[in-house]
């Protein structure tokens, strides 16, 4: 391997890693939200509201029912009006964002959920507002749960990135594609492949490490 392409490995690990980071971020600013409302508007939740909660429901449900290589191709035209371009790591960002923020969602519901009922009662018996509820009730007991989570949702934006690769999406998935499988170099899709393994190892190691400091479960 010579060193041009060692170059060119080192910038998609940080295209890759820019990708995956700043996606996870504004995945999480729009599914968070929808995760609380969603779990908030159920027939158990604390401001029950069945036609929020449907209708919120049901979009999350058909964005998550779209594969993301034909998400990725169907809102080329929203990720250019945003961003001005369709390919290269940053226009790569937009449908992450799309394809990531309802998995995120139902995730963020999921966990919610595992709050003990209980300790909402409580809250509610001590006078506590529906925000303060959310804020420093359901959140904080949910904590390990939604660190388990992000780590899940890393590894998926990081595959979805390396999927991009095939319509001029950046990082090591369009190297894997350009030079592993349309130029037939194995050395360079093993390479890769190998890196990719790595950064997803490196996210859960990190995650359950910080879970396994704030769960006071596993004291």
């Amino acid at each position: 391997m010579d060193k041009q392409m060692i170059e060119l490995l080192v910038n998609g690990m940080g295209e890759t890693l820019y990708m995956t980071l700043v996606s996870t971020v504004l995945a999480y600013v729009l599914g968070l939200p929808l995760g609380i409302l969603v779990y908030c508007t159920d027939a158990n939740g604390i401001c029950k509201n069945r036609v929020i909660n449907n209708v919120v429901g049901i979009i999350i449900n058909i964005a998550r029912s779209i594969p993301f290589l034909i998400l990725l191709v169907a809102i080329l035209p929203f990720t250019k009006f945003i961003v001005g371009t369709t390919i290269g790591s940053s226009a790569t960002i937009v449908p992450l964002v799309v394809a990531a923020a309802p998995f995120i969602a139902r995730m963020v519901e999921s966990s919610l959920k595992e709050v003990d009922l209980g300790v909402i009662e409580a809250a509610k018996a001590m006078g506590s507002s529906n925000f303060q509820i959310i804020w420093k009730v359901l959140l904080p007991e949910a904590r390990p749960s939604l660190l388990v989570g992000g780590t899940i949702v890393i590894a998926t934006i990081l595959g979805y990135s390396a999927m991009a690769g095939f319509v001029g999406g950046g990082g090591l998935g369009a190297i894997a594609i350009n030079y592993g499988y349309y130029r037939y170099q194995t050395d360079i899709m093993v390479i890769t492949v190998a890196l990719l393994v790595v950064v997803v190892q490196l996210f859960q190691v990190i995650g359950l490490r910080l879970v396994n400091k704030i769960d006071k479960r596993v004291r």
